[in-house]
């Protein structure tokens, strides 16, 4: 039994920093339009955004600072079942919508019938291990990715992971050490970058273990920033900030220097993104756009990747011009932003608060 103080102490939320929220749901954005454009123009040094798939590695920044600063005062005394709750709330119900949108694009596809090649026990499988984000990279067609049904949940494996470790490990990590492990991880940024050409991995069987060294620097960084008050106060607001996270996604893909400038770009320039995000404030004017952005990040992150293999299929099939592409792709993305708001306000938001409201009882009781 456990009093309303330690309830409130555990579940008890703390104020946003709101320009970071907006960024966040800037950052999915340029995710999905990255994803269309991938399929379109696969080769990345003719591609307008080409650097969108950095966007994840901002997240993972922007996730170790947010878990550093929500629970760091909180989780001493916390019970570790109760900060997995915590965690699974804020996260599985998306993990759970994405994967079912994943089967549905998986059996009903009109460009492809993926359904009679795997049949119904692998295909249940794919599902189970989509649900219960257990790596299974198994369809060739979908060139092996950890998750066949919903690609960007190789990202929420590692943030589960990150999560864990902290709760664990991480948040009895002194002053001393923690610049030690984030210094240890920035080299491992680099060996991938040098090694690999590139920080496009961790999605693939083949690639795996970069998405560890991806979540491994940017979370302990987000986790530093924090702690050490990185912190810059400044007069920049959500149109200034928006405008220097945009270029770095918007930074030429030269196949013969992405070893360094993607590594350099995660190492110092995100970081410097969010000391800033957190410094600055937000003007009256621009709250609805903002707070709209942080509620749609997730959601469309996390759910327009089904429809991706329905397109990618429709491209195979259908081969459109390239003026029927002007159409579609910027009516699809707009279409995706609106169905994450739906998801957001009919099913992600109820369910958490559902569950959080259960907890909450349970701690009391």
């Amino acid at each position: 039994m456990q009093d309303k103080t330690t309830e409130s102490k555990f579940l008890k939320s703390k104020p946003h920093f709101e320009i970071l929220d907006g960024l966040r749901g800037l950052a999915a954005i340029v995710v999905v339009v990255f994803h269309f454009m991938e399929i379109v123009i696969a080769d990345l040094s003719n591609n307008f955004i080409s650097h969108g798939f950095l966007a994840v590695d901002f997240f993972f920044c922007l996730s170790g600072f947010v878990i550093t600063y929500a629970y760091d005062t909180r989780i001493h005394g916390m019970p570790l079942k109760t900060f997995i709750k915590l965690r699974l709330i804020r996260l599985q119900p998306l993990v759970i919508i994405g994967s079912i949108l994943g089967l549905l694009t998986f059996l009903f596809d009109p460009y492809s019938n993926l359904y009679a090649i795997y049949g119904f026990k692998e295909t249940a499988l794919i599902f189970i291990t989509s649900v219960f984000l257990i790596p299974y990279p198994v369809v060739t067609e979908r060139y092996f990715n950890l998750f066949n049904l919903n690609a960007p949940s190789w990202s929420l494996f590692w943030e589960y992971v990150a999560n864990l470790i902290y709760a664990t490990v991480l948040f009895k990590v002194g002053k001393k050490v923690l610049p030690v492990l984030v210094l240890l991880a920035a080299i491992g940024i680099f060996y991938v970058g040098w090694t690999s050409g590139n920080l496009l991995g961790g999605w693939s069987g083949g690639t795996f273990f970069d998405g560890l060294a991806r979540i491994s620097f940017s979370f302990l960084m987000g986790m530093l920033i924090f702690r050490a008050n990185w912190i810059i106060k400044n007069k920049l607001g959500l149109l200034s900030m928006s405008i220097l996270l945009m270029l770095a996604f918007l930074t030429p893909y030269n196949e013969n220097w992405s070893w360094i400038i993607e590594p350099i770009i995660v190492v110092f320039y995100f970081p410097l993104l969010v000391s800033l995000g957190a410094g600055a404030s937000l003007a009256s004017k621009y709250q609805k756009i903002n707070t709209l952005s942080g509620e749609i990040s997730y959601p469309l992150y996390m759910t327009h990747y089904p429809f991706m293999w329905v397109f990618a299929n429709y491209i195979t099939v259908e081969k459109p011009s390239i003026g029927d592409l002007w159409i579609v792709i910027p009516i699809s993305v707009i279409l995706l932003i609106l169905l994450s708001y739906l998801i957001y306000k009919f099913l992600d938001f109820p369910i958490r608060r559902y569950f959080t409201d259960k907890l909450k009882t349970s701690l009391i009781k």
